[in-house]
């Protein structure tokens, strides 16, 4: 049930042409944005650990940038981590959320972002479980949720 509503929201995204890159100025950003979600979607910030709306849910549904609505995540990839942030052990897509080098805070981690308007969504880290290996470490901040049968 969680795919229909995965694959739906794709859907819907590629016809009304949404798949296209999103880009703002920072003025236009703070117009649509709240101040916790700019400040992580565009200022690359964090969220303090077991604070976040999504660290703890178990709901079933479908996680979206909360920048630009690209659905990222599936409830069905979303594991219990113990880190305090909502932990998955792959994206909707490979295509979903990009990947670039952060060397900041005196180490070198793989930061995640939107792959449709760049916004920083938290790191990766291989310490997941199977089948992937892979920990996406998310702000739930930067998502918004969507349950299986669409509400909100």
């Amino acid at each position: 049930m969680v795919w229909m509503l995965i694959i739906g929201l794709m859907a819907a995204s590629e016809a009304s042409g949404t798949q296209d890159k999103v880009t703002k100025t920072e003025a236009e950003w703070r117009k649509v944005l709240s101040k916790d979600e700019f400040h992580i979607l565009r200022e690359k910030g964090t969220e303090r650990a077991f604070t976040g709306k999504y660290w703890d849910s178990k709901a079933k549904g479908v996680y979206s940038c909360a920048g630009c609505g690209q659905a990222l995540f599936s409830s069905e990839h979303k594991f219990r981590s113990g880190t305090g942030w909502p932990s998955f052990y792959q994206a909707v897509s490979a295509e979903a959320v990009g990947r670039e080098r952060d060397d900041s805070l005196w180490m070198t981690r793989t930061e995640i972002v939107c792959s449709r308007c760049d916004g920083h969504l938290g790191h990766v880290f291989r310490d997941g479980p199977p089948p992937t290996g892979e920990r996406f470490c998310v702000n739930g901040t930067a998502l918004n949720f969507t349950a299986a049968g669409g509400a909100k």
